[in-house]
């Protein structure tokens, strides 16, 4: 589990006339492994938003991070990490891992500073929303921080569902999960939020007394969230948005 995952500044909030993103000239996606040279100005931008954003109220710095998985994690066909070039150059990129059998779990969605606020960061989602379905998964899971409504305004727009109560603030719940499903079968919430709070426990276990990580208390019962309606952009054929 990740807390830091991030789709940095890349989405304006959604109105019904938004249109998808297209590659454009140039542009083409590039899997490669995620200690690939090609990788480093993704990981090392992704750091330095960590820090700025969190600092150290996960526990540590944002290297602790983006080095918890192995390598391996990220190769095919149990994981993937893709680059967007253009002309050469890595403007986004991200990554899944293996959550279980059926899912894998987004991480290290990323979009150049210089290349923001284009609709790349939903480009990169949904070529790894097909890489995942080509591996065999049925179901596509992430978390995100409560400092980074860009990205959970990405995630709502390309039809994920909230694994938490929606009508808390983003700071009393902490970790953000989202899940989607990647075939015409309705997403199984009651599941997939399971495997969320179990994963959650056993994060919040590996972490010091009051991480905001672990949210701050609510003094109201939660009340289950109701799946997010689909963006426009959204369709089951794995259309880039």
């Amino acid at each position: 589990m990740s807390l830091h995952d991030l789709a940095a500044s890349d989405v304006s909030p959604a109105s019904p006339s938004d249109a998808p993103a297209a590659l454009g000239d140039g542009d083409r996606f590039l899997y490669v492994d995620a200690d690939d040279p090609r990788a480093r100005p993704l990981l090392d931008d992704l750091e330095r938003e960590y820090d700025e954003r969190y600092g150290l109220d996960f526990g540590g710095p944002a290297s602790e991070e983006i080095h918890r998985y192995p390598v391996d994690a990220f190769r095919r066909p149990q994981g993937a990490f893709v680059l967007l070039l253009r002309d050469g150059e890595p403007i986004a990129g991200g990554a899944f891992k293996r959550f279980d059998e059926s899912t894998s779990e987004l991480k290290r969605i990323w979009t150049a500073a210089s290349h923001r606020r284009q609709g790349l960061a939903r480009l990169v989602v949904a070529e790894l929303e097909a890489q995942s379905r080509r591996s065999g998964y049925t179901t596509v899971y992430l978390t995100t921080g409560p400092r980074q409504p860009e990205a959970q305004r990405l995630y709502t727009v390309t039809g994920y569902t909230p694994l938490y109560d929606v009508t808390l603030t983003a700071e009393q719940v902490g970790v953000h999960g989202f899940a989607k499903s990647l075939t015409a079968d309705p997403l199984e919430v009651p599941a997939i939020r399971a495997k969320h709070e179990r994963e959650l426990a056993r994060f919040f276990a590996s972490l010091p007394q009051g991480s905001i990580a672990r949210g701050t208390p609510d003094p109201a019962p939660a009340t289950p969230a109701a799946p997010a309606p689909a963006g426009p952009e959204d369709t089951a054929t794995g259309v880039a948005r």
